[in-house]
């Protein structure tokens, strides 16, 4: 008897779950950034109507 036990168990079991298993795709910053560009640009013009 070998007294190294694998932790995974199964290795193919393990490596069968890892490819199955979908990964969680990160949520798109994309409407964050236009939503921050478009609020920057607004208050640009504000301070420059106020200025003006």
């Amino acid at each position: 008897m070998s007294d190294n036990v694998d932790p995974a168990g199964n290795t193919e079991a393990f490596r069968a779950f890892t490819r199955d298993t979908p990964e969680a795709k990160a949520p798109s910053k994309a409407p964050l950034i236009i939503g921050g560009v478009v609020a920057a640009v607004v208050v640009i013009a504000v301070i420059a109507f106020l200025v003006l």
